[in-house]
C-alpha cells in the first residue's frame, strides 16, 4: 500500500450505531476503572483510619473519677 493523500484524509464511514457502540464500551470502562481505584482508595483510608483510633485508645489517659456531689436539700 503505497501512501497517498487518499489513503490518510478520507476515512471510511462508520455506522452511528458502531459509534454509540465504542462510545458506550469506553464510558463503561472508564466508569469501571474510576470505581475500581474509588474502592481502592476507601479500602486504604479505611485501614489507616482504623489504625490510628487503635494507637489513640492504646495512648489514651484513664479518664479521671469525679467526685460525686450529693444534692442540695431545700430549707424552707
Amino acid at each position: 500500500m503505497t501512501a497517498t493523500k487518499d489513503t490518510f484524509f478520507k476515512p471510511e464511514k462508520v455506522s452511528p450505531q458502531d459509534k454509540a457502540a465504542t462510545t458506550d464500551s469506553v464510558a463503561r470502562s472508564l466508569i469501571e476503572a474510576e470505581a475500581v481505584a474509588r474502592e481502592k482508595k476507601t479500602e486504604a483510608l479505611k485501614a489507616l483510619r482504623l489504625q490510628r483510633e487503635a494507637l489513640e485508645a492504646e495512648n489514651a489517659p484513664a479518664p479521671k473519677k469525679r467526685a460525686v456531689r450529693k444534692a442540695a436539700v431545700k430549707r424552707g
